[in-house]
């Protein structure tokens, strides 16, 4: 882990996973499960900085980024599951944008 970091979300946070499609022409190695893109959940910590998977893929540099536990009620992603079922994933903050209110 690389410190010092600051991370742009706190614990509580509503944050939305951005909706991206990177250009086709880039090789890229995303590393946000689809299933959860432009889903919003709540940031239940930071984890602290690491280099970017996606350029470490490929031998890039690799800047480090903050990653997050977020957390997603399950229903309104997958359409099963029952109230209070929940994800948890890891998410890096370049794919995380504040929840519009």
């Amino acid at each position: 882990m690389t410190a010092p970091f600051a991370p742009l979300f706190q614990a509580g946070a509503r944050v939305r996973v951005k909706a991206a499609r990177p250009e086709r022409r880039f090789r890229i190695h995303l590393r946000t499960p689809h299933y959860v893109r432009g889903r919003c959940g709540t940031v239940l910590r930071a984890l602290g900085a690491f280099p970017n998977p996606e350029a470490l893929a490929f031998d890039r540099p690799a800047e480090p980024r903050v990653l997050y536990h977020v957390l997603f009620d399950q229903p309104p992603v997958w359409g099963e599951g029952e109230a209070g079922d929940e994800l948890l994933i890891e998410i890096f903050e370049h794919w995380l944008e504040e929840e519009a209110a």
